[in-house]
């Protein structure tokens, strides 16, 4: 095993730990973890379409304008 190999393996294995660890003490009821992830999820869901709609609508503006000046 290579020492950019065990490094790596070094870090996730790290992160599980912290990840793991932080729910272990989270003060909320897993059930509400849950449901502040789901929450959460959702909201960036709803930014990230918004976001789209609007690139799609400039793109379009942008292709109009640039066609009726061709």
């Amino acid at each position: 095993m290579t020492t950019t190999t065990k490094v790596i393996l070094g870090l996730v294995g790290a992160a599980a730990v912290g990840a793991a660890v932080g729910l272990l003490l989270a003060p909320d009821k897993g059930s509400e973890i849950r449901k502040n992830i789901k929450d959460t999820a959702g909201k960036w869901t709803d930014r990230l379409n918004d976001m789209w709609q609007n690139g799609k609508s400039a793109a379009e503006k942008a292709t109009s304008r640039v066609q009726s000046e061709m």
